[in-house]
């Protein structure tokens, strides 16, 4: 079962979100990683490009494929100066990380056409690559990984945010 509601929840802004079934799957939490090359997706990309992308390009979109637990606590790429909102699609549905089956029914119901540049984000970058790939082998794209996601890997006090990614690229983002 599919569980649609209004983006207005997370950011005030009208827009769907769209997050897979919850429940079962994995028993522990599921791996971000796989083993995938450059030639299943168009390659990864810097926040700043991505973002500069999506501004100048009104076909493109940033599909954040983050939990929606990060959506609410971490925060959001805001893509108001754009007139664009980002599309939310889990890849792997919170709590039990289990990988989302619709996740590319979930993208093309959001209103995601073939053939339209997308650029996939997540935390630091793994599971966007991911979805990178099975969105190009379904036919979209061309599909892009934000490198370093959101927030990017940890510095050396073990805080995110700070070394790489959307947030510390200074791209625009947004916490309600």
């Amino acid at each position: 079962m599919t569980h649609d509601f209004l983006l207005r929840s997370l950011t005030g802004e009208n827009g769907v979100c769209l997050i897979g079934a919850r429940g079962g799957g994995a028993g522990g939490m599921a791996s971000e990683t796989s083993n995938t090359s450059a030639e299943n997706y168009a390659g990864d990309v810097s926040p700043q490009q991505a973002y500069e992308a999506i501004k100048r390009d009104s076909k493109a979109a940033l599909v954040d494929c983050r939990t929606q637990a990060e959506w609410s606590f971490v925060g959001l790429p805001d893509l108001r100066a754009a007139g664009r909102q980002p599309v939310l699609v889990e890849w792997q549905i919170y709590p039990s990380m289990a990988r989302n089956p619709g996740f590319v029914a979930h993208v093309a119901r959001a209103g995601i056409e073939k053939g339209q540049p997308l650029y996939f984000i997540c935390r630091s970058g793994a599971r966007s690559r991911a979805a990178a790939v099975a969105m190009t082998a379904a036919g979209f794209g061309p599909c892009y990984n934000v490198a370093g996601g959101f927030e990017g890997n940890r510095d050396a006090e073990g805080h995110r945010g700070t070394v790489e990614g959307w947030k510390a690229a200074g791209c625009p983002w947004r916490q309600d």
